[in-house]
């Protein structure tokens, strides 16, 4: 997002059940074309907002989190309509639930977060034609090298309160 202005997002599941609000720009939004992406979602590519958790409150209903593996071998937690079984975002082993990477798709208005980069783009579909003037990196990245500075300091504050005193 490249506007100094933010209005939050609003988004749900298909049926309704599940609904949730982003309070905040994500630090981050991600374009992921691995394997285990393109197989958990059934398409090309996963898009994630990685934003904090307590940025994104429920507005309707209450998820189911699945545990589902991941290529990292730690596993991941989904959170699904309990209804429709949509998922509206997951929760890495890295960053434990302190990160939802809400999938993009599930926002009433998606189109305000276009991928800040493509990822794992060395295993993407060969149809898929990435736009110039998006990084693109053919496995992962390098935060420091891609990230605004906001980003990063959110980053840096997260991180001191989920380490051990």
């Amino acid at each position: 997002m490249t506007t100094d202005t933010f209005t939050p997002l609003d988004g749900g599941c298909t049926c309704g059940a599940v609904r949730y609000r982003m309070h905040m720009r994500p630090l981050f939004v991600h374009c992921c074309h691995c394997r285990w992406c393109q197989r958990e979602t059934g398409a090309a590519f996963a898009l994630n907002a990685m934003i904090e958790s307590d940025r994104v409150s429920l507005l309707q209903g209450e998820p189911e989190v699945v545990l589902t593996p991941s290529n990292s071998g730690k596993g991941q937690k989904i959170a699904r309509c309990p209804v429709c079984r949509i998922a509206v975002w997951s929760n890495y082993a890295g960053a434990g639930d302190a990160v939802r990477f809400v999938r993009v798709g599930t926002l009433d208005d998606p189109d305000r977060l276009p991928p800040d980069i493509h990822i794992f783009t060395a295993s993407k579909q060969p149809w898929v034609v990435l736009p110039p003037g998006t990084p693109a990196m053919p496995e992962y990245y390098d935060a420091k090298e891609h990230w605004p500075p906001e980003s990063l300091e959110r980053r840096r504050i997260l991180r001191a309160a989920l380490a051990p005193e």
